[in-house]
């Protein structure tokens, strides 16, 4: 039986509320193709809960038909293991060249150059990632008593270019009371990234605009040899401000974009152009990568909703948030992405782009820890 649908609200502390029993949270994003391929979707689901399991810790998310996902998909609880560093992480050795606003050249103070031979070991250099942006993680296996998600390694579907998340949805365990929710919303549209070499060595990016997006970020990290013999890596942003990675390569909400846009930090949704200073390419050379974020709306629902007499307290049996973003990789100085998908697969156009379970990953060198950080690769 389909239980109570909610209005979606705000879900924000105040005193006298307590914790939720069950956190519920959807993260829903869109890909562009590179390289000729197709736009592809990511769906990332996570349940966390302060009750124990009755029984083995089993949960399923029952999806509208338009997801493509079959009835329900299943929520693994994975088992406790370790974030630590690979035995054959390499080290660093070379140096990091920090470079950030929109311009034809760099501004005052740039680069900053962070050389890794002075950081000691296991140590993230102070101010390499932004600490203004904050990154909100959900429920994890390390903040509750019970825990699942998907994808993950139980049989089940994959989501696709055309899936859509429309609709009812409904999410069943033995750890948490049963969680119901509707959808209005699907996934954003794709983002396509055009860029072009100026006169002046300045890279030209520009995109379409999209018409639910709530801010841009971009970044671009090159090398010539990507750090792997000790050579310099350059890393460029966005934001008028020093700000890198951290939060901006999250999800966040519609009232933080607000915040950072007016901090010079992410880029207004009216804007739909940027200037990568000619410094950048100089140093980084022909081998650079970057990508563009669109941050989204989220909605967010709870059971029972949140009084509205703030005397009163509000205690949730649950909550379920659903974030959206759209994101394009891109190659400075390369065609658009978007003027090679003609040349995509069958496949590829039929949507059935594959969501595998992520598997770890070995960063190599300093390009390599920079991209895994940035959920690029290794």
């Amino acid at each position: 039986m389909l239980g109570p649908l909610v209005i979606a609200s705000a879900v924000t502390a105040q005193s006298g509320d307590t914790t939720p029993e069950a956190r519920y949270v959807m993260d829903a994003g869109t890909i562009a193709g590179m390289m000729g391929q197709g736009e592809s979707r990511e769906l990332t689901l996570r349940l966390g809960s302060w009750l124990a399991p009755t029984g083995a810790p089993k949960a399923d998310h029952f999806m509208p038909a338009g997801a493509k996902l079959g009835p329900s998909v299943p929520l693994e609880t994975p088992p406790r293991g370790t974030d630590d560093l690979p035995a054959d992480f390499k080290r660093p050795k070379g140096r990091l060249l920090l470079y950030w606003g929109c311009g034809a050249k760099a501004g005052p103070g740039q680069p900053v150059v962070i050389d890794f031979a002075k950081v000691a070991k296991g140590q993230i250099p102070p101010g390499l990632f932004s600490s203004k942006v904050p990154a909100d993680p959900g429920p994890t296996l390390a903040n509750g008593r019970s825990y699942g998600q998907w994808p993950n390694s139980l049989k089940s579907k994959n989501i696709s270019a055309k899936s859509s998340l429309i609709g009812p949805h409904r999410i069943v365990g033995t750890y948490s009371p049963e969680i119901a929710f509707a959808l209005d919303q699907g996934f954003m549209a794709a983002l396509r990234v055009r860029s072009n070499d100026n006169a002046d060595g300045s890279t030209g990016l520009s995109w379409q605009g999209l018409g639910n997006a709530t801010g841009y970020h971009a970044w671009v990290m090159g090398g010539k040899n990507m750090g792997e013999d000790g050579s310099d890596m350059v890393w460029w942003s966005s934001s008028a401000t020093r700000e890198f990675g951290g939060g901006l390569w999250s999800w966040l909400a519609p009232a933080t974009v607000a915040r950072l846009i007016g901090q010079n930090i992410v880029m207004p949704p009216a804007q739909t152009s940027c200037t990568v200073p000619a410094e950048v390419r100089k140093a980084a050379g022909d081998m650079m990568m970057g990508f563009l974020y669109a941050y989204g709306p989220e909605a967010n629902f709870a059971f029972p909703e949140r009084p509205k007499d703030p005397r009163i307290a509000w205690k949730p049996k649950w909550t379920a948030k659903v974030r959206y973003r759209s994101m394009a990789p891109f190659m400075p100085g390369m065609p658009s992405m978007a003027d090679m998908l003609s040349g995509r697969s069958g496949e590829d156009e039929a949507g059935e782009t594959p969501q595998e379970q992520p598997k770890k990953c070995k960063p190599r060198g300093l390009g390599g820890m920079l991209k895994k950080a940035a959920g690029a690769g290794c």
